[in-house]
C-alpha cells in the first residue's frame, strides 16, 4: 500500500495543475447536480416489522384522507373567561374557517363539534389536516399555518401552533463555524505557517463541499433523514481536517530532514497517507456497518456519513499533494525555510511529546490504574440511560412547537402531547365492531390511561381508529409502561387485528429495536477492530488493548452524556433547557463513529511505535519515540476534531446538540486519556510482548505495510532523482 500511495503522491505532485482542475470541475459538477436534483429530507422515522409501523401502513390504506401531516392549533381564553363565551366563540370558529383554507390543507375540525375543549373551558384544540406528508410540507405552507389566527389573537385569545406540520429540518447556520475557526487557530499554532494552515483547511473544505454536494444530489432518489446531512457535515469537516493535518505534518518533517519537495510529498503520502487510508476505511466500514441493524433511516445516515469520509480520504491523498506542490517550502515556518539540515532543528516542537512519554512509561502502573478507574467511574451513569424519539415537549423553549406543547399540557394534561392510536381491523364490519367493544372492556382500569375515544370508522367499516390518551407525557417512563400494558391487554382480542401506534409508540419500538441490535453491533465493531489492527500491527495484544480502550471510551462518553442531557447536570452550559432521554439512535451511532475515530488515533500513534520497532529500536525506546513524534500532531488533531464537534453544540436542535456534545467528549476522552496516556503505559508495560504474533498467524495475514518498510526497500533500490523545482 505504501509504495502505491508513494507513486500516487508523486504523480499528483507532478501533475498538480491537472489534479486541482479536475477536483474543481468535479466540485462544480456535483454542486450543479445538487441544485438540480436535491430532494426533501425526512423528519419521520419508519420501522419495518414493528407493530407501530404495521398500524401506520393500515391507516394509510384505510384512511388515505388522514395519511397526510396534521397540525394542532391550541387556543386559550384569557384568565377568567371561557371559549364557550358567545363573545369569543366567533373568533374560534373564524380561526377554524381560516385554517381549513390554508395552502395544502384539506380541512380543520371545529373543537365545539368534537368537544375538543378542556374541562375548564379555557382551552381548545383545532386539528388541521394537510394533504401532503410531513416531508412534502413547503416552507410557504408552514409559514402560512404559523401565521394563522391573527384575528383570534386580536380578539384576546392566545393562539399557538403545533403538530407534525411544524417539524422541519435542523438549520445549520453560522454557530458551528466557531468550531472551524478554532480548528484554523490550532492549525496555525501547530504549523507556525499561515500557508500550511490555510492550505490544510482549504483541502478539507473542498472535500466536505464535494461530499455534501454529492449527498444532496442523491437526495432526490434516496430518503434522507433531516439529521443525515448534518452528521455527514460534522464528520466530513472533522476527518477532512485531521487527515490533511497528518499528511502535511509528515511532509513538513520530510522537508526538514532535507528531502526535495517532490520526494517529501511522495513519502508523506506513502507513509502518513497509508495510515490515513486505513483509518478512513475503518471509519467507513464502521458507519456502513450500521446497515446490519436493519433500520432504514439509520442505514441511510451511516452510508451518508461514510460517503463523506471516503471523499475526505480521496481528497487527502490526491488533492493535498497537488496543493503541497504549489506551496513548496512555504508550508514551513520562515526560520526553517533555509538551511534545512535535519530533525535537530525541530527538537523543540517534539520536546513535550517525549517528556510526556517518559513520564507515562515510568509511572505506567499508577497511570493505568487511575485512567481505567477514572473512566469506569464516568461510565457509571450510563447504567441508567434511557432513549426515546424526541417530540415537541423536548423542543427548545420559545419555539412555536414547544409553546404549543406547553399550552396543551397546561389545558389538557401532558398525555395529550403523546396521544396513541389503536387500529382495529377485520374482514367484516361486525367483527370490527365486536373487537372495538372488547378493546374498551380490556382497557378499563389500565394504570396511567386517561381515556379511550369513540371509534372513527373507515368507509367500509372494516377498520376502526381509537385514540388512547395517557395521563403522562410522551417521554415519561410511565407512558412507555402504558404502551406495553395496552399491547399486552389487547393481544387477547379475538376476531380482529389490533395494533397500537402513534409517535410515542413508534419511538418506543425504534428504541427497543436499536437496544436489541446494539450488543450485536458492538461485538461486530470490537471484533472488526481486533482483526484490522492485528493485520496492521502484526500483534495480538495491541489490538486487544485497543478494543478494551475503545470500550472504556464508549462507556465514559455515555456516562457523561447521560449526566448532562438526561439528568440535567451542567445542562445550562450547553444551552439545554429540557433534559430528557437521549435520542434513540445516538448510542449505536456513537459506537460506530467513535470506533472509527478511536482507530484513527490508535493507528497514527502506534504505527509510528511499530515503525521504529521494526527498524531496530527496542520496545521502550520505540514507545517513547512514537509518542514523541506523534503527540503534537495527535494533540492538534484531537483539538480540531473536538472543536468542530463542539461547534454543533451551539445549535438549538437538541438532537444535533447531543450528537455534537457526545462526539466532542468522546474524541477528547479517547485521544487524551486513552490513546495518549493509557495506550503508551500499557505498551510500555508489555514490552516486547506487545509486538508478539504467532508464526502461523504471521504467515497467514497479508502484509499491508502501513509502516512503509517495503517502501524504504523500494527507495533504496532506486537511483537518486533530481529534485523538481517548485
Amino acid at each position: 500500500m505504501a509504495t502505491l500511495l508513494y507513486r500516487l503522491g508523486r504523480a499528483s505532485f507532478r501533475r498538480r495543475k491537472l489534479v486541482v482542475v479536475l477536483w474543481l470541475v468535479l466540485l462544480a459538477a456535483l454542486g450543479g447536480a445538487a441544485l438540480a436534483f436535491k430532494g426533501p429530507t425526512a423528519s419521520n422515522f419508519t420501522m419495518p416489522g414493528t407493530e407501530s409501523q404495521r398500524a401506520i401502513d393500515a391507516l394509510q390504506r384505510e384512511f388515505p384522507e388522514a395519511s397526510g401531516a396534521t397540525g394542532t392549533i391550541v387556543v386559550a381564553a384569557p384568565q377568567g373567561a371561557t371559549l364557550t363565551d358567545p363573545k369569543l366563540m366567533p373568533a374560534v370558529q373564524g380561526l377554524v374557517k381560516e385554517a381549513s383554507q390554508l395552502p395544502g390543507a384539506i380541512g380543520a375540525v371545529d373543537p365545539y363539534a368534537v368537544k375538543a375543549l378542556s374541562r375548564d373551558g379555557r382551552h381548545a384544540l383545532v386539528q388541521v389536516q394537510f394533504a401532503g406528508r410531513v416531508d412534502a410540507i413547503t416552507k410557504e405552507q408552514r409559514a402560512a399555518y404559523e401565521a394563522s389566527g391573527a384575528a383570534a389573537e386580536a380578539a384576546g385569545l392566545r393562539v399557538e401552533h403545533g403538530g407534525e406540520v411544524m417539524n422541519s429540518e435542523p438549520e445549520v447556520g453560522g454557530t458551528e463555524g466557531i468550531g472551524v475557526l478554532i480548528a484554523l487557530v490550532v492549525l496555525v499554532v501547530t504549523f507556525g505557517s499561515l500557508v500550511a494552515a490555510g492550505m490544510t483547511m482549504l483541502n478539507a473544505l473542498i472535500g466536505v463541499g464535494a461530499g455534501m454536494a454529492g449527498l444532496f444530489a442523491l437526495s432526490g432518489v434516496v430518503d434522507l433523514t433531516s439529521t443525515a446531512p448534518v452528521l455527514a457535515l460534522m464528520l466530513g469537516l472533522a476527518v477532512g481536517i485531521d487527515y490533511s493535518l497528518f499528511i502535511t505534518s509528515r511532509h513538513r518533517q520530510n522537508l526538514v530532514d532535507g528531502l526535495a519537495s517532490e520526494e517529501a510529498v511522495a513519502r508523506a503520502v506513502g507513509t502518513a497517507g497509508s495510515a490515513v487510508v486505513f483509518a478512513g476505511v475503518t471509519v467507513v466500514i464502521a458507519l456502513a456497518g450500521l446497515a446490519v441493524v436493519g433500520i432504514p433511516f439509520l442505514t441511510v445516515m451511516g452510508l451518508a456519513a461514510a460517503g463523506t469520509v471516503a471523499v475526505a480520504v480521496l481528497v487527502a491523498i490526491t488533492l493535498l499533494p497537488a496543493l503541497l506542490g504549489f506551496a513548496g517550502e512555504r508550508v514551513l515556518p520562515r526560520r526553517l525555510r533555509s538551511g534545512r539540515g535535519g530533525p535537530a532543528s525541530n527538537t523543540a516542537k517534539e520536546a513535550f511529546g517525549f517528556r510526556w512519554a517518559r513520564i507515562v512509561t515510568r509511572l505506567r502502573v499508577p497511570v493505568i490504574l487511575v485512567g481505567v478507574l477514572g473512566l469506569g467511574a464516568l461510565a457509571v451513569p450510563a447504567m441508567d440511560m434511557r432513549v426515546a424519539l424526541p417530540d415537541a415537549t423536548a423542543a427548545p423553549a420559545g419555539t412555536a412547537a414547544r409553546d404549543a406543547a406547553d399550552l396543551i399540557t397546561a389545558g389538557f394534561g401532558p398525555g395529550f402531547n403523546g396521544r396513541l392510536a389503536l387500529v382495529v381491523s377485520s374482514d367484516s364490519p361486525e367483527r370490527t365492531a365486536a373487537a372495538v367493544q372488547q378493546v374498551n372492556q380490556v382497557l378499563q382500569g389500565t394504570p396511567d390511561l386517561l381515556a379511550v375515544t369513540p371509534p372513527n370508522l373507515s368507509g367500509d367499516k372494516l377498520t376502526a381508529l381509537l385514540a388512547v390518551i395517557p395521563t403522562t407525557g410522551p417521554l415519561d417512563a410511565a407512558t412507555e409502561d402504558l404502551v406495553h400494558e395496552v399491547r399486552d391487554r389487547v393481544a387477547g382480542v379475538s376476531g380482529a387485528d389490533v395494533a397500537l401506534t402513534g409517535q410515542t409508540a413508534v419511538g418506543i419500538d425504534v428504541s427497543e429495536k436499536l437496544s436489541d441490535a446494539m450488543p450485536v453491533y458492538l461485538l461486530l465493531v470490537v471484533g472488526l477492530s481486533v482483526l484490522l489492527l492485528m493485520l496492521v500491527f502484526r500483534s495480538v495484544l495491541v489490538p486487544l488493548k485497543a478494543a478494551l480502550g475503545f470500550l472504556l471510551t464508549v462507556g465514559a462518553t455515555f456516562g457523561v452524556t447521560v449526566l448532562v442531557f438526561q439528568e440535567g447536570h451542567l445542562s445550562d452550559l450547553v444551552g439545554l433547557d429540557t433534559p430528557g432521554p437521549l435520542i434513540s439512535f445516538l448510542p449505536i451511532l456513537l459506537i460506530g463513529i467513535l470506533f472509527g475515530l478511536a482507530m484513527d488515533y490508535e493507528v497514527f500513534l502506534v504505527s509510528r511505535m511499530r515503525e521504529d520497532y521494526v527498524h531496530g529500536a527496542d520496545a521502550q525506546a520505540a514507545t517513547i519515540s512514537g509518542m514523541g513524534h506523534g503527540a503534537r500532531v495527535v494533540t492538534a488533531a484531537a483539538l480540531i476534531m473536538t472543536s468542530v464537534f463542539a461547534g454543533f453544540v451551539l445549535l438549538d436542535d437538541p438532537v444535533i446538540k447531543s450528537m455534537g456534545f457526545a462526539l466532542a467528549i468522546g474524541v477528547a476522552i479517547d485521544a487524551f486519556v486513552v490513546r495518549m496516556t493509557i495506550v503508551p503505559a500499557v505498551i510500555s508495560l508489555l514490552g516486547r510482548a506487545a509486538w508478539w504474533l504467532p508464526r502461523w498467524l504471521d504467515r497467514g495475514l497479508p502484509n499491508v505495510d502501513i509502516e512503509g518498510e517495503r517502501l524504504r526497500d523500494h527507495l533504496t533500490e532506486q537511483p537518486e532523482r533530481e529534485p523538481v523545482t517548485v
